[in-house]
């Protein structure tokens, strides 16, 4: 069974970091590509980051480059979000999963991120 469970989300005030991580199984992790996706309230979610099978390919969506880091460690089935200089619009719940049409409706519960002073 595919699971996914995401953690690291706290309250932070503005300008501060978190680093979010994603523990994934019932899948071959490193022959996917993995997204983050977040999700604030009243709002459709979002793509936030992706990042290759290797890791060596990364993309982002323009509110969040240079400011936040997608990783991965094969090793370990995890994915990471790094985030930096968070502002309150970055406040939702975040959420992982594979780029895969046929796991398209696993989720997680998500972590809960909120920026705020």
């Amino acid at each position: 069974q595919v699971q996914l469970v995401e953690s690291g989300g706290a309250l932070v005030q503005p300008g501060g970091s978190l680093r979010l991580s994603c523990a994934a199984s019932g899948f071959t992790f490193s022959s996917y590509a993995m997204r983050w996706y977040r999700q604030a309230p009243g709002k459709e979610r979002e793509l936030v980051a992706s990042i290759s099978s290797s890791g060596g390919t990364t993309t982002y969506v323009d509110s969040v480059k240079d400011r936040f880091t997608i990783s991965r460690d094969n090793a370990k089935n995890m994915v990471y979000l790094q985030m930096n200089s968070l502002k309150p619009e970055d406040t939702a719940v975040y959420y992982c999963q594979p780029f895969s049409w046929a796991l398209r409706n696993f989720w997680g519960q998500g972590t809960q991120v909120t920026v705020s002073s």
